[in-house]
């Protein structure tokens, strides 16, 4: 429970003999203190998910997600690009994911239905996504290349899952659906036309989405909070954005930071936001930060 509301539901405590309407009072101020904060448990601040996202059902986006990340893997087994059960980097992202993903329910309660899985495709892009219904993939190039550890590969994974988590991907196909919000209400609620379409198409747009600055910082800082609850130490994001900024300038442009672009501010948010989980990662690691 965050802080805010402890002090809330103390001070309805204390009070609890003087009025008869305490136990109303005290659900109001709980209540209040989980619509303020979010998520009730969250460290970091990135407030409610868009409500933009409503226009498009999450089952349909969620399906064409998984259509289109099952047709990725299909073209990447038929060059023998797709690494096997038992190959190591593998073995190692999937090892990481299984620590990441008990903590992500709270983020977004359909999560609980996802089929999650991970996958590595042998490729020198240096890229990550997680498509919408837990659909996760690396490219061999951004391990190869930036030398990883399991503390910047977690934050890569808990970034590409947070967009997931958060529906930056059906918040932006409904957004793009434009003047046409009305018209798409209606079909959501027929369960049919624009909305249905919009969702289906929405596949072949997945893995080069480009999410706007506010989806990145959100990213960002609930991936951050993941990594730390699963116990990777939160500093490792601020040394794989550096990384990423200097493998960029080095290579002339990364297909990653096309979709997911760097800088200062970006290294500067998440270094004003590491006191909030490096408790976090204490608790979960047992490392005194």
């Amino acid at each position: 429970m965050c802080t805010r509301c402890e002090r809330l539901l103390s001070a309805s405590s204390e009070a609890s003999a003087a009025s008869p309407w305490q136990p109303r009072r005290a659900f109001l101020l709980a209540a209040v203190g989980a619509a303020l904060s979010g998520p009730a448990f969250a460290q970091v601040n990135v407030g409610n998910a868009s409500v933009a996202r409503n226009l498009v059902p999450a089952d349909r986006i969620e399906a064409a997600g998984v259509q289109q990340y099952g047709q990725l893997l299909a073209q990447a087994r038929a060059k023998g690009a797709l690494a096997g059960d038992n190959n190591p980097q593998l073995q190692r992202l999937r090892t990481i994911a299984q620590r990441l993903i008990p903590f992500a329910t709270p983020w977004n309660t359909r999560a609980r239905e996802w089929k999650w899985e991970v996958n590595l495709l042998g490729s020198k892009q240096i890229n990550a996504f997680c498509m919408p219904g837990g659909k996760i993939a690396f490219f061999t190039g951004i391990l190869d290349q930036l030398k990883l550890s399991d503390d910047e590969v977690a934050m890569v994974m808990g970034h590409e899952m947070a967009h997931a988590l958060r529906e930056h991907a059906r918040a932006r196909m409904a957004k793009s659906a434009g003047t046409g919000a009305a018209l798409s209400i209606g079909a959501q609620l027929l369960g049919l036309g624009q909305v249905g379409d919009l969702a289906a198409r929405a596949g072949t747009q997945l893995i080069t989405l480009k999410f706007s600055r506010s989806d990145e910082t959100e990213a960002d800082l609930v991936g951050l909070e993941l990594a730390a609850r699963a116990g990777y130490d939160p500093k490792a994001s601020v040394s794989l954005w550096n990384k990423m900024a200097t493998a960029s300038k080095n290579q002339g442009g990364l297909s990653f930071l096309s979709t997911h672009p760097s800088g200062p501010d970006r290294i500067a948010k998440l270094e004003a936001n590491l006191p909030k989980v490096e408790d976090l990662y204490r608790a979960a690691s047992g490392v005194d930060v």
